[in-house]
């Protein structure tokens, strides 16, 4: 692949990629909690003491990222956790991780592309258009949803066969609008994104400096109303906003001297992204109490209920931009985890081709670009959140423990970049994403376990004959 990515590109493609629909969406029901249709309580709120949701998250995240650096530098390959794990567990971690990463990539890209489709609608309705429901709204959210208007719309849609037309036309367009420019190469997609990244930070500084301007010290009260309890699942909810710095390491063979950029580009992402959640969520709980959050666009309601309704429309067109960032990103590492897997004889042979004029693996765009964008115009997001969460945080654990025994098993390979105090960093860091990963509920633990039952299969009939290895 060709070489043109440099420091800058990968630190706008992490913040493109972290800044998401996690800070302009699930940021309220981190802050106010999450009641279930009989009134019982699925989660507790952190109220204000969301900040430090955020400043955990941040932490368990900056101690996976300086592992993640370590091995992306010595292992400039496409493929991100995948190709790490293949160099220091073998080939069979590597492949649970690879199967594991779906559900971060293209399952969580589900999630954002019904998530903008929301905020799109509410934009179209901000200068008087309005798409009829059962266009803008999937099969499955309607079916699952607690709102009796929402599932009434399995009996009001129109019908074919007896079946109920509920599609989500809008995010169906967007994944293909998306795909469409991946294929059109590497360069062309960074450009885009870093036009993206400016808009959503603009976006946001405009919140801030409003919100500041009309902070209500009495909303910090209570500060933390459900205390470490509401913190800890207030952080497990708000991880989604985290996802997406380890994406840089899938574009390691199309990075400028990657054992410098790499690590520039996770580190500093994320650390701009830690102070920018920190102080959006200061904010946003000062100007309002945080038992009003819980909404889907929590930014522009809280704008909206201190008389800003013009400035909300503005962050909400913010929040359009921002997720077409994200989904930019992990459209673009989904595909380079198909292809490094494929190159292993893990997957099929034409996963691996890289078209002879971009230089990229445009089948697999293609591919995951379909697929994702079938699933967006019939899922629900709610489904997908904490199945992504909960695979990520297992890549993540993966990744940390790799670190060290790569430091067993070859301690004088070159290291461009060193975790510093290894044995306690990386430990440190398995710990602290297994205890985020506690604070997901147990559903998301069954279908984990579902999932990688079927990688299991998959691996065993196909992978394993196939692999690279077993090769004569």
């Amino acid at each position: 692949m060709k070489r043109v990515l440099g420091a800058g590109d990968l630190v706008m493609l992490a913040i493109g990629a972290v800044i998401g629909a996690g800070i302009f969406g699930a940021i309220g029901t981190a802050a106010a909690g999450q009641i279930g249709p009989a009134g019982e309580v699925i989660r507790y709120g952190a109220g204000p003491a969301l900040i430090f949701s955020f400043i955990l998250l941040g932490a368990a995240c900056a101690l996976a990222a300086l592992c993640y650096a370590e091995l992306a530098a010595m292992i400039p390959q496409a493929g991100s956790a995948y190709a790490y794990s293949y160099a220091t567990l073998g080939e069979l971690v590597a492949w649970i991780i690879g199967w594991d990463l779906i559900l971060e990539y293209a399952v969580g890209n589900v999630a954002v592309a019904i998530s903008w489709g929301d905020y799109f609608n509410t934009l179209l309705r901000g200068i008087g258009v309005a798409l009829p429901v059962w266009l803008t709204t999937g099969y499955r959210t309607a079916l699952l949803s607690p709102n009796p208007d929402v599932r009434a719309l399995l009996d009001t849609a129109p019908h074919v066969g007896g079946v109920p037309i509920l599609i989500n036309v809008p995010a169906f367009g967007i994944v293909m609008l998306v795909t469409w420019l991946l294929l059109r190469g590497a360069r062309e997609s960074s450009t885009v994104n870093n036009v993206m990244v400016a808009i959503k930070l603009l976006a946001l500084a405009l919140f801030i400096a409003v919100g500041l301007m009309n902070i209500d010290p009495e909303n910090y009260t209570p500060f933390a109303p459900n205390g470490f309890t509401g913190i800890h699942q207030g952080a497990a909810i708000v991880f989604f906003a985290y996802i997406g710095f380890d994406a840089i390491s899938t574009a390691a063979e199309e990075t400028k001297d990657p054992q410098r950029n790499l690590p520039i580009g996770i580190l500093g992402g994320l650390a701009i992204c830690t102070v920018i959640y920190v102080i959006v969520g200061a904010v946003l709980t000062g100007m309002v109490p945080y038992d009003q959050l819980g909404v889907a666009d929590p930014l522009a309601r809280a704008l909206e209920l201190i008389g800003y309704a013009g400035v909300g429309w503005i962050v909400a067109f913010g929040a359009v931009v921002s997720m077409s960032a994200v989904l930019l990103v992990f459209q673009y590492g989904q595909p380079r985890i198909f292809f490094a897997m494929a190159r292993d004889g893990l997957l099929p042979a034409w996963a691996a081709r890289v078209n002879a004029r971009t230089r990229i693996p445009y089948v697999t765009t293609l591919v995951t670009g379909i697929v994702v964008a079938i699933a967006s115009l019939v899922g629900d997001a709610a489904e997908t959140y904490d199945l992504t969460n909960i695979g990520t945080l297992f890549a993540f654990v993966l990744v940390c423990a790799g670190v060290l025994v790569l430091r067993i098993k070859e301690p004088d390979r070159p290291r461009p970049f060193r975790v510093p105090f290894v044995w306690v960093i990386a430990p440190l860091g398995v710990a602290a994403c297994l205890f985020v990963m506690i604070g997901l509920p147990y559903q998301a633990w069954q279908r984990f376990a579902i999932w990688l039952v079927i990688g299991a299969v998959v691996y065993a009939f196909y992978g394993y004959h196939h692999s690279r290895l077993r090769r004569p």
